[in-house]
């Protein structure tokens, strides 16, 4: 799932509740994250709820791409981390620090939507992923 189709079924959908919903949907459409990957080195700091977030780097022709896999316990913010991968993955560097996340999470109502718990979990996230991008520009 891509960032537009997310945005496309959202705006199908007029009512926050059935919104939720969808959210869960794509929580429940993520593959979990494998136990060896849910280590501390991929747990996002400044979520409330358990978040993982793991970062392969394909390298190939050309610049490297980033592709993110991740899990959280909560159904919510599981269908949120699935969000921000659609967002994100498959992206380079450069693209992924390019990206307006906050502009994206405004067109989806997510912040007047969520507890400024879950908000700034999402952020936290976001930060990671700019973060991660960071450094494998930065060659490190």
């Amino acid at each position: 799932m891509n960032i537009d189709q997310v945005i496309a079924d959202f705006d199908l959908l007029e009512e926050w509740e059935d919104r939720y919903r969808y959210i869960i949907e794509l929580g429940r459409g993520l593959d979990a994250l494998p136990e060896p990957e849910r280590t501390p080195a991929n747990k996002v700091r400044g979520c409330a709820s358990q978040v993982w977030l793991s970062t392969r780097i394909e390298r190939g022709g050309g610049e490297p791409r980033l592709h993110f896999r991740g899990d959280s316990d909560a159904l919510i913010v599981r269908g949120l981390v699935a969000i921000v991968i659609a967002l994100y993955d498959g992206k380079t560097p450069a693209e992924v620090l390019a990206v307006d996340a906050e502009a994206i999470f405004d067109r989806l109502q997510l912040r007047q939507h969520l507890t400024a718990q879950r908000s700034n979990g999402l952020r936290a996230l976001v930060d990671r992923i700019r973060a991660d991008a960071a450094a494998v520009r930065a060659g490190v």
